[in-house]
């Protein structure tokens, strides 16, 4: 039988890095909670494109400062109880401080902290429309597989990283940066079938970069052999090394974006089983679910983050969650820019960049919060994303209890009693 319509405190939209920050935050204040995924999975980017890093946890830096603890450290922590190690990892390609991730031990992981919390998951479903009175949202409509049904809520988030709630709700907003430009999309490679000894050589790599380009109609544009590393535990071998830029966010131009990535995937390979020693007998183990997204829309919130704020480190008496990753700037595909965090190592993300510009009971988390086109290279990463998800769902919860009780300051000492990092 269809549902039809439930009430609940919160409703967030979107089960990623911020998506659970926000269900975990707002859980713990005691708010009844449910959150729309439209995958049959949780975990964001880190389980729907093989992205198998948490960056953000840590300062740049020799050590590895902590930056972000609070809803974000209990997911670590359920991981470390399913045996992945979670220790800090120093990229030897970027020198960034992240954390290495097993996917499907984080599935479950995420399955059982939103549990032990009663958050209410609605995976296979996605909120395809919303209702509104003035300044306020009464309740989404989701298409889930059982049909549609309604979810009537005091407060909602929005951390499906393409802002998908705030679109249906009739948020302004941008597409790309503030020429229209969006980041080129990743197609992360996983490559089984290596010998246990390969030592990877960067060199070889290159050439078989170059092989590749010399045949394909359809570049490699990260010529130094991009970033990569074994998967801990197994002989696969990670590789982010295939770029495609997006003109627009057409259904056309993400089919040509992955089939395009496959197929260069698949015969860069073949060329490594060809020339490099070690992968002779290596496969195509997967790529996806889907090409890594960096960028699509950015809904209007009542401050945005600028590159400044990141470049001086500003700390705010506003700020609800810290930001220590350096920007990250994917504008032409396999040619990124970076920029330290200044100050003390991380700025503050203030809370009207966490709080819809146009609607009270609407907040942001993850890569849709408020951000200059600088500021969004550094906010958009898993890290970041759990601490903002956090405060969203804090001010969500805090909300529901009455609209008065929701300031800078009631989210903040929420947050500290959490266990967050402000």
């Amino acid at each position: 039988m269809p549902r039809h319509e439930t009430d609940y405190d919160v409703v967030i939209a979107g089960g990623g890095a911020g998506g659970i920050g926000a269900a975990l935050g707002a859980a713990k204040s005691g708010a009844r909670v449910a959150l729309v995924e439209k995958y049959g999975f949780l975990g964001g980017a880190a389980t729907n494109a093989q992205v198998l890093a948490y960056c953000g946890f840590f300062h740049q830096g020799n050590d590895p400062l902590r930056a972000v603890a609070g809803a974000g450290e209990q997911v670590l922590e359920e991981m470390r109880a399913m045996g992945v190690a979670c220790d800090p990892y120093r990229s030897p390609t970027t020198n960034n401080w992240i954390v290495l991730l097993d996917p499907e031990r984080l599935k479950v992981a995420l399955d059982r902290v939103l549990a032990a919390h009663g958050v209410d998951v609605f995976l296979h479903s996605r909120v395809a429309a919303a209702s509104r009175t003035a300044r306020a949202l009464e309740s989404v409509t989701v298409a889930g597989m059982d049909g549609r049904f309604r979810l009537i809520a005091e407060s909602f988030v929005d951390a499906s990283g393409d802002a998908n709630l705030a679109l249906v709700a009739g948020v302004p907003m941008r597409t790309g940066d503030s020429r229209g430009r969006i980041q080129a999309y990743t197609m992360p490679i996983r490559i089984g079938g290596l010998a246990p000894d390969t030592k990877i050589d960067r060199a070889l790599m290159q050439a078989a970069i170059a092989e590749f380009n010399e045949g394909s109609p359809h570049k490699i544009h990260r010529t130094d052999a991009g970033i990569f590393t074994r998967v801990p535990g197994t002989t696969d071998f990670w590789w982010l090394v295939v770029d495609r830029d997006m003109p627009d966010l057409s259904s056309g131009s993400f089919t040509r974006a992955e089939q395009t990535g496959r197929e260069m995937s698949l015969g860069l390979v073949d060329i490594l089983r060809a020339r490099v020693p070690g992968f002779e007998n290596a496969w195509l183990a997967q790529t996806g679910p889907q090409i890594g997204v960096r960028e699509t829309r950015h809904p209007a919130a009542r401050y945005d983050i600028t590159h400044d704020d990141v470049l001086q480190g500003r700390l705010r008496e506003d700020g609800i969650a810290r930001g220590a990753w350096p920007i990250e700037l994917h504008s032409e595909a396999g040619k990124p820019i970076y920029e330290h965090v200044g100050g003390e190592g991380y700025f503050h993300v203030p809370y009207d960049a966490i709080h819809a510009r146009d609607l009270d009971n609407l907040w942001y988390a993850g890569r849709v919060i408020g951000a200059d086109d600088y500021a969004y290279g550094s906010i958009r990463v898993m890290g970041t994303a759990f601490a903002t998800g956090e405060a969203a769902g804090v001010a969500a919860a805090l909300n529901a209890k009455g609209a008065n009780a929701v300031t800078p300051e009631t989210v903040r000492e929420e947050l500290r009693h959490l266990g967050a990092l402000i």
